[in-house]
């Protein structure tokens, strides 16, 4: 956004679209603000703005506006899903500066922060009720929208595990005060989380049958992780095990951390005092962070291609279908910060099922594991329809 422009919107005060904050104080209500300009409930198609460092007058409030407080701001989007497209910058004013968020409308409708959803009405920012969510729900139909939270040709709701939904999913995935007060439909609640989407009847995602299908893999053919465990250093050595994971999303991602933990072997590092300490050859939880990488940002459409993990004695590769996306290119992949997400609800999915802490973390985690481990650094093969990760023994 342009200077003027931003200052136009301060004179104008706050508003639906406008925020003024003296300081970052309290980063959660920073992050419900972000959420509720995002979702854009008053339907206006223009980007929002959280201004850091002014009062409720729209003066400065002479916070300091330097490059730490920026990197803080930087990181106001984790937990907020799916991710909101943010822009963060300082601004000149005749007395002073501020920072701010500007905030583009979702494309994907509702927003979440901490599984709630937040909107605006007027100047200010609260909890949506089950109308407003509606109303969130029906804004997504008229834009092209991720593959992952695409409908399912042919299916219907029949397709998905409903007990699972509301035993397993459901509970995690929305605040318990927010399922308290609930008085939404299954499908409604299918609908909010997308895993089904709007119509009559509502038909299921492609999300909604990676994560509560009866049967993922009988609908999308390539959702699945193909294991090979090689008795050497090529793909013609004898193979001493394989196995395909498949299932809904949570069973899958537990079963590959199970195998991936069966499979490392220990050897006892001579520690020249009273004990010897077991060393792995690979870390675990380098292992896990990649693989999950691999079932999170792979490409589904227009593949049958599984995620594939070949073991071998002196490595360990994990390939999946689809190359770099988005933002990212092969020149900065892996480069600190810089991420972008093919499937950005089964990113959420994953997050609320417990696989992923932190977004963004994958690669620095498992290198950081690694070396800790005294193993060689990550070796990547990037090309555009696939990539793949190989990590040495130690």
């Amino acid at each position: 956004m342009k200077a003027d422009e931003l200052r136009n919107l301060i004179a104008g005060g706050e508003s639906d679209r406008v925020e003024f904050k003296k300081s970052i104080a309290n980063p959660d209500r920073i992050r419900q603000t972000v959420c509720a300009l995002a979702n854009d409930l008053p339907r206006n198609e223009k980007t929002g703005v959280v201004f850091v460092g002014l009062t409720d007058q729209g003066t400065p409030s002479g916070l300091t506006i330097d490059d730490k407080l920026l990197k803080i701001l930087a990181d106001i989007r984790q937990e907020i899903l799916p991710f909101p497209v943010i822009a963060i910058e300082r601004l000149s004013l005749p007395n002073g500066e501020c920072a701010y968020l500007a905030v583009e409308p979702a494309i994907d409708p509702p927003v979440r922060y901490k599984n709630t959803v937040f909107v605006r009405v007027g100047p200010t920012t609260r909890q949506a009720n089950s109308a407003e969510e509606l109303r969130l729900i029906d804004k997504r139909r008229a834009h092209e929208l991720p593959w992952d939270i695409r409908e399912a040709p042919s299916l219907t709701l029949d397709d998905l595990n409903i007990d699972f939904f509301q035993r397993e999913y459901l509970p995690i995935a929305v605040a318990p005060e927010v399922l308290a007060e609930n008085q939404r439909t299954i499908d409604q609640q299918l609908q909010s989380l997308h895993l089904a989407n709007p119509g009559n009847p509502p038909k299921p995602t492609h999300l909604g049958i990676l994560t509560v299908g009866k049967d993922p893999r009988q609908h999308i053919p390539g959702a699945y992780i193909q294991f090979i465990r090689i008795d050497g250093d090529n793909m013609g050595d004898a193979i001493i095990d394989q196995k395909e994971i498949d299932g809904p999303l949570s069973e899958l991602l537990r079963r590959l951390d199970d195998l991936l933990e069966i499979n490392i072997r220990n050897a006892l590092q001579i520690a020249g005092g009273p004990t010897d300490t077991p060393r792995p050859d690979y870390p675990l939880l380098a292992l896990q962070q990649l693989a999950r990488n691999a079932v999170m940002h792979r490409r589904y459409e227009g593949t049958h291609a599984p995620v594939r993990i070949y073991w071998f004695r002196n490595r360990v590769e994990i390939t999946n279908p689809g190359g770099p996306f988005g933002m990212v290119t092969r020149e900065n992949f892996g480069s600190p910060g810089l991420t972008d997400y093919r499937n950005p609800h089964l990113t959420e999915a994953m997050k609320n099922l417990g696989f992923v802490q932190k977004f963004g973390v994958g690669i620095p985690i498992a290198q950081q594991q690694l070396e800790r481990n005294g193993n060689p650094p990550l070796e990547f093969q990037i090309e555009d329809n696939f990539l793949s990760v190989i990590l040495r023994s130690r």
